[in-house]
């Protein structure tokens, strides 16, 4: 990726736009963090802008940016990258790459590449160094996330990988998880759990009665005392939780599909999903023969 710069130089604040913040979340307790550390020991990194259209957009120093502002801050330092609006994005995970994005900010900038600059996933994939598979994940999880929920994760309201794991479910039933999770101030493994609830449940009704109940009924506790100890799981164990959990899987998905015709989707759902069924064929075929060669050989001994 082209990454020449110019020197670092002040701008005026009143210029900078924000397109690219819809990338990223911005914390309210490390923003007050940020406009103390402005106070205190003044402006310490230059943000990082680039040009378009004549005006200069924000990569990195949102948090930065905002703070000064409410300061009363008319300038800043900051670099200006020479890089297309692609690259940008591109340079917002390549900035943040030792703290990393959460799954969410990876999925809206692998989401805003796909569907704003019509990248292709294979493309995406190479720009970003992620396998193909990885592209498709984050696309499937911002697509299937309702995006109340993504506005709950925005104003702090649910973490991040709670809001992950609510996207596991049907969207009808995201906004009732999402309230749960906010009233009652679930952490992300309780999410975990309550999900794994309402997906072990056989329909929609009882899914909205589950989630209507841990609303609005009493909490549920832990049992005080140390967690119970595990026991230790021998192959055999592991095999046979695995095939459960395919014939499982496969059963529901089987379901799922029968249920909902693709049409029903948006068309860059339907071909998203079309595409992993595409992908999935050959992967059960695989399965299907070496299930056939190790039963024939069981049969035989």
């Amino acid at each position: 990726m082209h990454e020449a710069h110019t020197a670092t130089r002040m701008v005026e604040i009143a210029r900078l736009g924000e397109r690219l913040s819809a990338l990223r979340l911005c914390d309210a307790a490390a923003l007050t963090t940020v406009r103390r550390s402005l106070e205190e020991h003044g402006q310490l990194a230059a943000v990082t802008l680039f040009a378009e259209h004549s005006g200069l957009e924000i990569i990195d120093g949102f948090k930065r940016v905002r703070a000064a502002r409410a300061l009363g801050w008319s300038t800043l330092l900051a670099r200006i990258d020479e890089v297309s609006a692609v690259d940008a994005k591109l340079r917002v995970r390549e900035l943040h790459d030792r703290r990393g994005l959460t799954e969410l900010e990876e999925a809206w900038l692998v989401r805003s590449l796909y569907r704003e600059d019509h990248l292709r996933q294979p493309e995406i994939a190479r720009r970003m160094n992620r396998h193909k598979s990885w592209v498709w994940r984050r696309l499937m999880l911002v697509e299937a996330l309702d995006p109340l929920v993504q506005t709950d994760v925005r104003l702090g309201l649910i973490a991040p990988r709670a809001a992950v794991a609510v996207s596991r479910l049907p969207r009808g039933n995201q906004q009732a998880a999402s309230a749960v999770v906010v009233r009652r101030g679930l952490t992300v493994r309780q999410t975990e759990l309550l999900v794994e609830d309402a997906l072990g449940l056989p329909d929609d009704a009882a899914r909205t009665a589950l989630l209507a109940h841990r609303l609005d009924g009493p909490a549920t506790t832990t049992p005080p005392g140390p967690p119970p100890s595990r026991a230790v799981r021998s192959e055999a164990d592991w095999m046979s939780v695995d095939i459960v959990r395919v014939r499982d899987i496969a059963a529901r998905l089987e379901a799922r599909l029968l249920a909902t015709p693709l049409e029903a989707f948006s068309t860059g759902t339907a071909e998203l999903i079309r595409d992993a069924l595409v992908h999935l064929s050959p992967v059960l075929r695989a399965l299907d023969g070496v299930i056939a060669t190790v039963t024939r050989q069981a049969a035989a001994a």
